[in-house]
């Protein structure tokens, strides 16, 4: 499975960081939609020539009672993707759980579309740029560049790598160059490396 797995390591290198352009107005925050993620693997894959074959599991389905007193479907699937190399043929498995509720008829969509994503984000270590077990206290203790910059600016750009303060020049020229926020000191690392 050498192959596989070099060629396995080139999407990862790629997919590291995808950008939250989602927005949940409910609840009130940003988050990497299923579209965005599944782009930019799809891609990379398909560069490499790996092809993917996603099998879904139906785990279960129950109705449930909103708070309104409304009934709505949720499912949960998991997903097993199959990565074949397209030359050796070599190929690997790997899974995901997703849950999905709805009134209508999209609650196993939702599952099946959630499953996906996050077994991508795990599997190749995809970055939103969040820690979901973290809150803000934390990550400004954490990372005091983060907490100067999100005081000092109201849209902060950090370079995904080591945190630093970086201009929107630099942003845009590291994530047209190597599809995410870099400052110059990682951009050169990352030109050496290639």
């Amino acid at each position: 499975m050498q192959k596989l797995a070099k060629k396995f390591v080139e999407v990862m290198r790629e997919c590291s960081h995808v950008v939250k352009t989602g927005t949940n107005d409910f609840h009130r925050y940003k988050y990497a939609t299923a579209n965005d993620v599944l782009e930019k693997v799809n891609g990379s894959l398909t560069r490499h020539g790996i092809a993917s074959v996603v099998t879904p599991a139906l785990l279960s389905v129950q109705d449930i009672t909103t708070a309104k007193g409304n009934t709505e479907r949720l499912a949960t699937v998991e997903v097993t993707v199959t990565l074949i190399d397209s030359e050796s043929g070599e190929s690997f498995a790997i899974k995901g759980l997703g849950s999905g509720q709805d009134a209508g008829d999209k609650s196993l969509a939702k599952a099946q579309t959630m499953a996906l994503k996050y077994a991508y984000l795990a599997s190749l270590a995809i970055a939103t740029g969040d820690d979901p077990e973290a809150d803000m206290h934390t990550d400004d203790v954490m990372h005091p560049k983060i907490a100067q910059v999100k005081n000092n600016s109201a849209n902060p750009l950090i370079c995904h790598d080591c945190n630093s303060p970086i201009s929107q020049k630099v942003a845009d020229y590291s994530k047209s160059k190597f599809g995410r926020f870099l400052c110059l000191d990682c951009q050169r690392v990352q030109k050496s490396v290639a």
